[in-house]
């Protein structure tokens, strides 16, 4: 049996795996008719449709009962993967993918250090102290640095 720590990383390099993917994807299908906000409209109603199935399947529709009694600052979330599909299928074409991924993995790796140091909306506080710090720049150069056309 696998350990815990190693599914979740498991499960998530498959969705680091997967956002580039989609990226290309939905940058494509805007490309080819011509709007990326209906290839990401058609992109948020298959993974919609996807999540209630998930959802079904674990025996957890129950749940959306309660979704109106949320704290209304919790649903900007889909306001933010909307503004990423828009961005990611509108600039991919334009300024490639692996660059606008990369960027995108730059702007993550501010916003994960931001949101650990001050544990902001609930996460586990993680200080950024020098050792971790330095690894967050490295990071970022590498990221950057990884984009640069070829010499």
């Amino acid at each position: 049996m696998m350990p815990d720590p190693m599914k979740y990383a498991l499960i998530m390099l498959a969705a680091g795996i997967g956002v580039p993917v989609l990226a290309a994807l939905n940058a494509q299908l805007g490309a080819r008719i011509g709007s990326p906000a209906a290839a990401g409209a058609v992109m948020f109603l298959i993974a919609g449709t996807a999540a209630v199935l998930v959802a079904a399947a674990f025996g957890q529709t129950s749940a959306f009962a309660l979704i109106a009694s949320q704290p209304k600052h919790l649903f900007l979330a889909g306001l933010l993967i909307a503004f990423y599909l828009l961005s990611i299928s509108w600039v991919a074409p334009r300024f490639g993918v692996g660059n606008a991924v990369m960027f995108v993995l730059v702007g993550q790796i501010v916003a994960i250090s931001v949101i650990d140091h001050f544990g902001l909306f609930g996460a586990r506080v993680r200080p950024v102290d020098l050792t971790r710090g330095l690894g967050i720049v490295l990071l970022a150069i590498g990221v950057i640095l990884a984009q640069r056309p070829p010499a």
